[in-house]
Order: structure tokens, then sequence, then C-alpha cells
């Protein structure tokens, strides 16, 4: 299968690399089926840095290989579950069970301002939830291990003006 990856440059060899703020599902390279959401992020990127080009990086995935070699956790959509995931991990605060990937919706901009306000109490699980179901969300995959990223081929790039 094909996945994207939004940047303001092209990224041929994936890394983990730590970063200042909480990430939905913690530190990872993340990835989406989606090519219009991997466009998107890039212009963010680019937005959010003041550098670079919008660039997706397409990379091939043995899917198969990494469901019976890794340690995969999916949420199908967004439940309670996925919300502590990812409010956790927003705040730096996930002690869980370790995944080498992390498949599910993406808390994008969009979102965001719902999880910010149960982060900040003013919505509490059930109402953020019924919230999010009104909300198209689309798919992110995090790798989060060297193991999962040794599983990605770059295929090619392309850049946006």
């Amino acid at each position: 299968m094909l996945l994207y990856h939004g940047s303001n440059l092209i990224v041929d060899k994936p890394k983990l690399i730590e970063q200042t703020r909480g990430l939905d599902f913690g530190v990872g390279f993340y990835l989406t089926s989606r090519k219009e959401q991997a466009v998107r992020f890039s212009e963010i990127v680019v937005d959010r840095r003041k550098s670079g080009i919008a660039t997706v990086s397409v990379f091939n995935f043995n899917e198969e290989l990494a469901e019976t070699s890794l340690n995969v956790h999916r949420f199908i959509k967004a439940n309670n579950e996925w919300l502590r995931f990812v409010a956790d991990n927003r705040l730096k605060a996930y002690i869980g069970e370790v995944y080498d990937i992390v498949v599910g919706p993406v808390a994008n901009d969009t979102v965001m301002p719902t999880i910010q306000a149960f982060l900040s109490g003013f919505l509490n699980e059930e109402a953020t939830i019924i919230t999010l179901k009104t909300s198209k969300l689309f798919d992110q995959w995090c790798f989060k291990s060297e193991k999962s990223l040794s599983l990605l081929s770059f295929v090619s790039s392309y850049e946006f003006s």
C-alpha cells in the first residue's frame, strides 16, 4: 500500500524525531493514506516553519508483514479510547503500552478546538465524542519504532508551489 508524508522538504529516509509539542500518537513518523491530507499538511508545515516548499513524499508499505511482525494498534474511529490516547499524547503524559505503529483518525485543524476544549476541561469525554461524530476525520499512520520504519520504502516525492 502507498502512504504519504507531507513536509516542507523531501523525506526519503524517515526518522524518529523527538518533538517539542505533544502529537496525537506521540513521537513517531506520521503518514496518511490520503494524498490530499498530505498536501494540506505540507502546506501547514511550510507556513509553520516559514521555509521550504510544500512537498509530499510517497512510501510503499508492507501492511501484511507489519501485521504479523509488529505491535500495531488501530483505532477504527474517534471513540473514548482514541480520545484518551490522543489527550495523553498531546499532554506528553502517555504511559501505556508501547506500539510500533498506531493507526487512526487524525485530530486535524478542524477538530483541534474540540480536543482543546476537552483538554481544558470545558467538554467532558462524552460531549467531546458526540461533537467529533459530526466531523469527517481522516487517517494517520504513526510509525513509532526503527523496526516499523524499516517496512517503508521511498517511492517518489512531488512539490507544490
